[in-house]
């Protein structure tokens, strides 16, 4: 029975990869945890990130809009972070996945661990090493079907 499954949030770092990777980081998901919670984070405005409206709409995940007020930062992730921690102190979860393959997670993803909730990470093969260790599981996209990372459609991990 679906309801018997634990409660996730699934939080996306849209600047990170491409919308390819929601249906098949869904499904694997959906057969182990109830996705209660389902956020993208990115700036939707630009161009290179316009493709993932039609995505989002389809799979039913609310996207998370942040301006880029500054040039080399990334807002998305601090908003990615600041509601990953406030969703865990709501303490109505029983784990998070998270969709990135870029290290700024790895300390998120220790910081929930440590409140004893499941963390599953979901990127691309050239995740750092710290980060993907810091998951409880960490699933390769690539190993989904999703085709392998180019230039144009994911940013190198940092």
């Amino acid at each position: 029975m679906k309801h018997d499954l634990p409660n996730f949030a699934l939080l996306i770092d849209a600047d990170n990869d491409t919308p390819d990777i929601i249906t098949p980081v869904i499904e694997e998901i959906t057969r182990d945890a109830r996705l209660t919670v389902r956020r993208v984070y990115g700036d939707f405005k630009s161009p290179n990130l316009a493709k993932w409206r039609e995505a989002l709409a389809r799979h039913g995940v609310q996207p998370v809009q942040q301006y880029r007020n500054s040039v080399g930062k990334n807002s998305s992730d601090s908003a990615l972070i600041i509601d990953a921690m406030d969703l865990l102190h709501a303490r109505r979860l029983d784990g998070f996945c998270l969709v990135s393959s870029d290290g700024d997670f790895t300390r998120l993803a220790t910081r929930i661990r440590e409140e004893g909730l499941s963390v599953f990470g979901f990127g691309r093969k050239h995740a750092p090493q710290a980060f993907v260790s810091a998951c409880e599981r960490y699933t390769y996209v690539e190993n989904l079907g999703v085709t392998p990372a180019s230039a144009e459609n994911a940013k190198p991990a940092i």
